[in-house]
């Protein structure tokens, strides 16, 4: 059954909602993408004895995935708003576990890097779906239902690759060591690719647009540019073309911008189309994550550093040290439907005040526990860490999809989530560099110390940023849940 929708004198054919059997099918493609952006952390130590990788070849393999990941995201968004969101989401799921079957059969380094690059690219085309299907099926409650759903399946699959990736390398199932991180997703695709063509409303763009050339062109070098040079530049000491390329990054960004505004003033479609990222909810929520989202990618990464390569933790261990954090942001999510309905943007201006107390709360611990932390330790600075991202991440995505007109939901989403992408590199090239160079220098108390001090800073930006949102008038944009309280 499907209802036909006037808006802006444009039709747009919808369903009056979405089974959860379909959402459920939705976010296991974002569970398995934002899992394997984690997952290979914890085995990078047994790939390399394996297949006798280099240092350069490992980070490929990490680099290669969040890349192109990053990189076709906005095309994988417009692809679905032109040709159906609903095959573009099969397709995807597909190349995704051909391509994870492909790593985990890997047999050279070479080939995983190259498996690597595949597999990000086949996650782009399938992620920005889900967002845009949320966004076109979707009104009120149920739509605050689905976005906390998402908020939360993003942030315990982060956890998951962390707790999963440790408990399949530790296993060693049938002498197979690594390979299980990439295999589990096989049997995974497979169902839901099943469940999807039954299950999936079939929704599009009522404006199918041609391919933007010059733009796709120019968003794939901003990307590059800026993308390459932080996974890249510190594991080859920083060498001059990473600055080069780095400072090349918003000279291409605005001959993006130059080139999208003549084409969208010309009566073209445009990949990014400038009007819609002037749209006041896409700008406020963009100045949001940019900070939020670079935290937490630093968060994770020098969390991976300290303890399992300065403390010597297994895998397993490190992992299990999230679950109060997995367990908090699962919990918060749930509620945050409700918290932004009564409370408005006061909840994300609190999950962010909460975000820096956490890193306070870990940086003291650490510094004063040292080599004899344990997870039973840091278990009350993960709480506080799960409770505030909950309460900042599902409320922060309403905020970017409120203006969005639905034949625009897959680009806005590609556009959310190539974002989302980049400031996570960020974070991880800016926090992680922090750390590493102060660690051999102060140890690893105090360069945790300095590190989340600095990752707080990010979080007070947060707080900040969260007062511009509307605090009650537009509350219903911030979470749709209010429209019908």
């Amino acid at each position: 059954m499907t209802t036909t929708i006037q808006r802006a004198s444009s039709e747009v054919t919808i369903t009056p909602g979405l089974r959860p059997l379909a959402l459920a099918v939705l976010l296991s493609g974002v569970f398995l993408a934002m899992t394997d952006f984690f997952v290979v952390n914890v085995a990078l130590a047994d790939i390399g004895r394996d297949l006798s990788a280099s240092t350069s070849a490992l980070e490929l393999v990490v680099a290669g995935y969040a890349v192109t990941y990053a990189l076709f995201l906005v095309i994988g968004g417009r692809l679905g708003d032109a040709v159906g969101r609903r095959r573009m989401f099969l397709l995807g799921m597909a190349a995704f576990t051909a391509t994870s079957a492909l790593c985990g059969f890997a047999p050279t380094a070479t080939t995983l890097v190259l498996a690597r690059v595949a597999q990000g690219a086949a996650s782009a085309l399938m992620v920005p779906q889900v967002l845009a299907t949320l966004q076109a099926t979707t009104t009120g409650r149920g739509r605050a239902r689905a976005l906390a759903a998402f908020g939360a399946t993003g942030g315990l699959a982060a956890v998951f690759g962390q707790l999963g990736g440790g408990l399949l390398v530790a296993a060693d199932l049938a002498g197979t060591g690594w390979r299980p991180v990439f295999l589990v997703n096989v049997p995974i695709g497979l169902v839901a690719m099943v469940l999807a063509a039954r299950v999936l409303p079939d929704t599009r763009s009522d404006r199918p647009a041609r391919v933007d050339l010059p733009g796709t062109a120019l968003l794939g070098a901003t990307v590059l540019a800026l993308l390459v040079p932080l996974v890249e530049g510190r594991s080859q000491g920083w060498p001059p073309w990473a600055f080069v390329s780095l400072a090349l990054s918003p000279l291409l960004a605005w001959a993006l911008f130059r080139v999208e505004s003549r084409l969208e003033r010309a009566g073209g479609a445009p990949l990014l189309a400038p009007s819609l990222v002037q749209l006041p909810g896409i700008r406020r929520g963009l100045g949001i994550a940019w900070p939020f989202f670079a935290g937490f990618g630093g968060f994770m990464f020098v969390y991976a550093e300290l303890t399992q390569f300065v403390l010597g933790w297994t895998a397993l261990r490190a992992g299990l040290a999230l679950v109060p954090m997995g367990a908090a942001f699962l919990v918060g999510s749930i509620s945050t439907a409700w918290l932004v309905a009564r409370w408005g943007r006061t909840v994300i201006t609190a999950g962010g005040v909460l975000q820096g107390l956490a890193l306070v709360v870990l940086a003291v611990t650490v510094r004063s526990a040292g080599g004899a932390l344990t997870p039973l330790d840091l278990a009350p600075g993960m709480l506080l860490v799960g409770a505030g991202q909950s309460m900042v991440m599902s409320p922060l995505i309403g905020v970017v999809l409120a203006d969005v007109p639905a034949h625009a939901a897959g680009a806005a989403a590609g556009l959310f989530a190539t974002f989302q992408q980049s400031s996570l590199a960020l974070g991880v090239a800016v926090f992680g560099t922090i750390f590493l160079e102060l660690l051999p220098r102060y140890g690893e108390g105090r360069a945790y110390l300095v590190g989340a001090l600095v990752q707080t800073v990010a979080a007070v930006v947060v707080v900040v940023l969260s007062r511009r949102l509307p605090a009650r008038a537009r509350t219903s944009q911030m979470s749709p849940v209010a429209a019908d309280a």
